[in-house]
Formats: C-alpha cells, sequence, structure tokens
C-alpha cells in the first residue's frame, strides 16, 4: 500500500496515511479537526533506473552485465545432402 501525504488548508498540519490505491482521499484535519485536507503530490519513495539489482545482483560471472552484451545470433540447422526420404546414420 501506497503512503500518502496530506496538508491542512486550514492550520498548515502534514500528515501521511499509509492507504490502499481505491480509498477514498482523507478530508479531516487530525490537528484541527476541519474538513481542510488536501492531498499532496509527491515523488515516489523509489526508482528504478540504470542496470539495477533486478538484472546484475543475483548474477555470477560473465553474465553480471547483460545488458551491455551483444545479443548473440540464433544458431541454424546445418544443411544435409541427404534425400527427403532419409539418410542412414553412420
Amino acid at each position: 500500500m501506497p503512503i500518502y501525504e496530506y496538508q491542512c488548508q486550514s492550520c498548515g498540519h502534514e500528515h501521511e496515511a499509509l492507504q490502499k490505491l481505491g480509498a477514498d482521499p482523507i478530508v479531516l484535519c487530525p490537528a484541527c479537526t476541519k474538513p481542510e485536507l488536501m492531498k499532496k503530490i509527491s515523488a515516489a519513495g523509489f526508482r528504478l533506473k540504470g542496470t539495477g539489482w533486478y538484472e546484475t545482483d543475483f548474477k555470477s560471472g560473465a553474465k553480471k552485465n547483460v545488458a551491455s552484451e551483444a545479443p548473440s545470433a540464433p544458431s541454424t540447422p546445418k544443411a544435409t545432402s541427404c534425400p527427403a526420404s532419409g539418410c542412414k546414420a553412420d
């Protein structure tokens, strides 16, 4: 659940509340009890940017930095000179 920040328009009290995403905003100020509490717009508590833990922390050896590696070409089966009816194995 996200933490939302509120500020009272009457007394200036700032308040944080842990609420579900679909919950109605809180309007009553816990300090002055007036219905003047407004939700503030604030940044998230974290950002996923760069190479990040999700790519590098649980890998070992040469696979540490997958993002900087060039993608390898998929291997293709070798062509054979056998007829469609089949070949004998050596």
